[in-house]
């Protein structure tokens, strides 16, 4: 009798501490799952959703994500290079009147080369360069991701038709993915960079002066 008791009660306190491990391993994963929204916004919105609902492998991803680029340094922009982006994204908003379409495709290619430039995979495939710039610019990706699913989607959906159509609804479509894609074009453009990336340049630069016939002056940067 005394045995039995004994048995129950041991299944007893199992069961209750089994199921309390699982409280706190669920409440852990939603503690998880909110940083993860506040961190990504609109990112783990869309992450979640290609991942049809499934919360722990929406988490896992952008998890994924933050331990590839979390550590990625911000490099510092050539001198001169704002004032050429800046001039190079007004170039953009005058084409917008002539051609939607054309005006995404150089917003999209504008984007990447100054992703590149401030030590993003711009080499690397289109939803590579997105994972590594959501861990940074977060709420701001989303401009690119609209610019892009503008330019290349096969759905015949209106973000598509946008970029070829003439019609007031279509110029609207574009000129909203534009206004996205600005906000990031000014994240990356007035991203800080960081000690060490900077430092890493400026010791490339001199080591490669004496090799290549360069000026000695640093002071001004990279021409």
């Amino acid at each position: 009798m005394f045995t039995t008791l004994l048995t129950v009660g041991l299944a007893v306190i199992l069961a209750v501490a089994f199921g309390l491990a699982l409280r706190v391993r669920q409440r852990a994963a939603d503690l998880d799952g909110q940083q993860m929204e506040r961190r990504f916004g609109p990112e783990y919105e869309r992450v979640l959703a290609a991942r049809n609902g499934d919360a722990r492998a929406a988490r896992r991803e952008l998890a994924a994500r933050l331990r590839r680029y979390g550590s990625l340094e911000v490099l510092p922009l050539a001198s001169g290079a704002r004032e050429r982006y800046l001039a190079q994204w007004k170039a953009v908003q005058e084409e917008f009147a002539e051609s939607p379409a054309t005006a995404l495709r150089e917003a999209e290619a504008l984007l990447t080369r100054l992703a590149g430039e401030r030590g993003y995979p711009a080499d690397a495939p289109f939803e590579e360069r997105v994972a590594a710039l959501s861990v940074h610019h977060a709420r701001r990706v989303q401009g690119y991701l609209r610019v892009h699913d503008a330019l290349h989607s096969d759905g015949g959906g209106s973000t598509q038709s946008a970029a070829h159509a003439g019609n007031a609804a279509d110029a609207e479509d574009v000129r909203g993915a534009l206004l996205e894609a600005r906000a990031l074009f000014d994240s990356l453009l007035n991203a800080r960079p960081c000690n060490g990336a900077g430092q890493q340049r400026e010791r490339t630069v001199r080591a490669a002066r004496p090799r290549l016939g360069l000026p000695g002056n640093t002071a001004t940067g990279v021409r």
